[in-house]
């Protein structure tokens, strides 16, 4: 016979960590998706270690080679150079650490402040609230991609004010869910109970309720990853985000449209390289959102 320790050891219910990797497995494409963006942050990270050439270095005598299943391909470039011998797969990987380190640092931005100004117009509600929500819905009321282009008309393309043009772009998603869910939060009865003890409004807003707010918020820093990614792409391609010859792959397609009858792997490449890492961000991306919230686990 089990002892009652035993038996109360395997009734125990499951940690929280163990909870939600439960609830996350059980979507198979969020796995997959967790498995590439690993995959994609570690060549990030260990790009000059895997790297076979340097990413600006121009080998002259080695211009437009094919990738190496095709006939007059070169071993030493695996898959072939571009249109002045930039070794392509070199500029893949670190075009990879340029892209994740623009979509990282907006994603954090974006959530410091939108976390910010989200419990501020939550929290003081009247004309702070107003002010603050108009502007969001100004920013929001002009198509992402134009505002983005305008900011960088007048403050300059480089990699810096690419950051800041996404960040603003993407800033009013932050807001007004942080500024939604603290409203959620603000009628449940723990935090009337906090008011009543004498709780400061500073603590309320940071250790009461902003916890609460953060599962929705995961989630769109997920998918928000993605969207700077691809903003970020569409800059570069236009010749307004990363300037030559940083490895940026918006700024790679941009580089190579001239080839993309005549040479259309070279091109091919960094799109497929976009197309693969906003993919599985977005898958990894739903699976939070179900093992975030109860009511879609399917457990």
């Amino acid at each position: 016979m089990p002892s009652d320790t035993t038996i109360a050891t395997q009734a125990a219910p499951p940690g929280p960590l163990r909870a939600f990797w439960r609830a996350f497995r059980e979507n198979r494409g969020a796995v997959v998706g967790l498995a590439v963006v690993v995959l994609i942050v570690l060549i990030a990270i260990f790009a000059s270690v895997l790297a076979p050439h340097d990413p600006i270095e121009q080998y002259r005598g080695f211009t437009k080679l094919p990738p190496f299943w095709m006939e007059g391909s070169d071993l030493r470039f695996i898959l072939g150079t571009d249109a002045v011998g930039r070794d392509m797969l070199s500029r893949l990987m670190y075009g990879a650490r340029v892209s994740l380190f623009i979509g990282i640092a907006v994603m954090a931005v974006s959530m410091v402040m939108g976390i910010a100004l989200g419990l501020t117009a939550a929290f003081f509600g009247g004309m702070v609230d107003v002010v603050i929500i108009r502007v969001m819905d100004l920013v929001m009321a002009i198509p992402s991609l134009v505002l983005a282009i305008l900011i960088i008309a007048i403050i300059g393309p480089n990699l810096t004010n690419t950051i800041i043009a996404v960040t603003i772009v993407g800033l009013p998603r932050y807001v007004r869910l942080v500024r939604a869910s603290a409203l959620t939060e603000l009628t449940k009865d723990y935090v009337i109970a906090a008011k009543v003890s004498g709780v400061r409004k500073w603590r309320l807003m940071t250790v009461t309720v902003l916890p609460n707010c953060l599962a929705p918020l995961i989630v769109q820093a997920a998918l928000g990853l993605s969207d700077a990614i691809l903003e970020a792409a569409g800059l570069g391609f236009l010749g307004l985000g990363a300037q030559p010859p940083t490895p940026e792959w918006g700024a790679m397609l941009a580089d190579t449209r001239d080839l993309m009858s005549s040479h259309p792997w070279v091109m091919a490449f960094p799109g497929i390289a976009i197309l693969i890492t906003v993919l599985a961000i977005n898958l990894m991306g739903d699976g939070l959102r179900d093992a975030l919230d109860p009511r879609l686990r399917r457990s």
